[in-house]
């Protein structure tokens, strides 16, 4: 396909707070070649056709919600309202009720991070065929009719390239598919993102779409977009292309540049990790060409905040951002380590611009973690903690419960160890345990359904030590969110958009 036209579709449902990377890295690859192509967030595009068109609403709390609408989406485009928590937290809620109230059926549920059909399953391959066989019981129908269509004529689009990282996206995706294909049989339909690489590591999953996509691609996606256009598989470290996308109005106080600087994971050894189950390779940019990208895209864009998607960001990383600081207030996610334990690094980190790093300590016990080969000491975590407190960087620090090696009496200490801790943590994500399909822990467990579907990406399982999801659900809210050095924590945390807003909450991120 010579001098193909491509057009780069980002669907709903996602977090409407940044511009797609994932569409923006393929932008960047393809106009680097001259390939015409023009990338579409149909994602924030969407929810704005949605509360522009509303159904007549009934309930009074609706009716001001609807009245205050305007004033709740500059909020949350505003510097000032994240210094007030509690019209952070209105605004966010009035806004997510009118999304749920968009279908006036009322068998789809729309939010501002989830998308749920009461009669059909992303996780059914079947279903996903009937969303695209039905594709007017789609809340965004009348969206892509009025936005996708006319961009495919208008651009002379020969391939449409999809990107679907989030089970909140693959009914929409697949409605979306389904009228372009009846629009326009000849076009081209291919499909990628982190949930569609997640799928092909399945292998009843290759052929479920055959006639409705005619390729699925997993990992990045650049070098087979290129090779569809016509061009050699080279790899590059193509600089992304965010032109089309940041004329839209994304939830946040600024524009947010979101940067991937590798692919898969550096440390890859934790036990019961997706990334170990589907055998995802680690392929990062070299390091200093990431911090240098990220100088010339922050030159260009100027952003309010930086977000690192990188599943951990790596050492070497690290000290590139502190040698070569990208101009702009940024965050990411870390592993507890060195080089985190130097008090005078974490400093260097804090003037590269560094906000807040997420850390995934996911148990204070110690032997839970050594039974997951974490990589992590208690002591070594704390010290971390401590050193990013005294620099002022925020911490966001992840937890999991429910894991096979833990029992109620090692979630007792990682209450404890969170409590005793409490003054070096800023913000908490607590999440039960799901177990990835395929990989080699699951031969010693007992499985059963936890999605049913072809498609189920995790698997329930008996616990071995009786510890199940209902039992580690009631110490959760029961014992942990009750705390008292604990409550004020989870209460920080921002509502619905959680670690893609909680940065600007942190106390050095600039007000002026």
């Amino acid at each position: 396909m010579q001098h193909a036209a491509i057009l780069l579709i980002h669907p709903p449902v996602a977090k409407p707070s940044e511009p797609p990377a994932g569409v923006a890295r393929l932008a960047g690859a393809l106009r680097s070649q001259g390939v015409p192509c023009t990338t579409i967030d149909a994602n924030i595009e969407g929810l704005y056709h949605l509360l522009g068109t509303l159904p007549s609403l009934s309930d009074t709390w609706s009716r001001r919600a609807s009245r205050h609408l305007d004033n709740h989406l500059k909020a949350l485009q505003t510097i000032n309202t994240y210094t007030h928590p509690d019209a952070y937290r209105r605004a966010v809620a009035d806004i997510n009720r009118l999304l749920c109230l968009s279908d006036p059926n009322h068998a789809v549920q729309v939010g501002l991070a989830n998308y749920s059909d009461k009669h059909l399953a992303p996780v059914r391959s079947a279903d996903l065929i009937q969303a695209a066989d039905q594709p007017e019981r789609n809340p965004y129908f009348s969206y892509f009719q009025n936005r996708i269509l006319p961009a495919i004529a208008t651009t002379n689009a020969t391939l449409a390239g999809i990107s679907i990282n989030y089970l909140s996206q693959a009914l929409c995706a697949f409605s979306l598919i389904g009228m372009l294909r009846k629009e326009f049989p000849a076009l081209k339909i291919v499909i990628g993102g982190g949930l569609v690489t997640s799928w092909l590591k399945q292998p009843q999953c290759k052929n479920r779409f055959a006639g409705l996509v005619d390729r699925m691609v997993a990992g990045p996606g650049e070098a087979p977009l290129l090779e569809l256009a016509g061009h050699g598989p080279e790899t590059k470290f193509w600089l992304p292309d965010y032109d089309d996308l940041f004329n839209n109005k994304y939830l946040s106080p600024g524009p947010v540049l979101p940067f991937s600087a590798s692919d898969g994971c550096w440390w890859r050894r934790c036990a019961f990790c997706p990334e170990r189950a589907e055998r995802r390779p680690f392929r990062p940019l070299p390091h200093r060409t990431a911090a240098l990208q990220l100088q010339e895209l922050t030159r260009h864009i100027r952003p309010a905040m930086i977000h690192l998607l990188d599943n951990a960001l790596s050492p070497a990383l690290l000290k590139a951002l502190t040698a070569t600081p990208p101009q702009a207030p940024w965050y990411g996610f870390v592993r507890s380590g060195p080089p985190l334990d130097d008090p005078d690094f974490c400093h260097r980190l804090a003037a590269s611009g560094c906000m807040m790093l997420k850390i995934g300590l996911e148990s204070g016990d110690q032997r839970v973690l050594d039974a997951l080969d974490k990589g992590i000491r208690l002591e070594m975590a704390f010290k971390v903690l401590r050193n990013l407190k005294q620099a002022g960087i925020a911490t966001y620090v992840y937890l999991l419960f429910g894991t096979p090696a833990e029992d109620q009496g090692a979630a007792q200490k990682t209450l404890a160890y969170t409590a005793e801790h409490h003054e070096t943590i800023d913000f908490l994500n607590l999440a039960i345990f799901n177990l990835p399909l395929g990989g080699p822990e699951t031969q010693s467990l007992q499985l059963r359904d936890f999605y049913p579907g072809d498609l189920a990406l995790y698997s329930d399982f008996e616990h071995p030590k009786g510890w199940g999801r209902s039992a580690v659900r009631q110490f959760i809210e029961k014992q942990f969110k009750k705390h008292p050095a604990i409550q004020p924590i989870i209460r920080r945390d921002p509502l619905i958009f959680t670690s893609n807003h909680a940065a600007f909450f942190a106390p050095t991120w600039g007000r002026g």
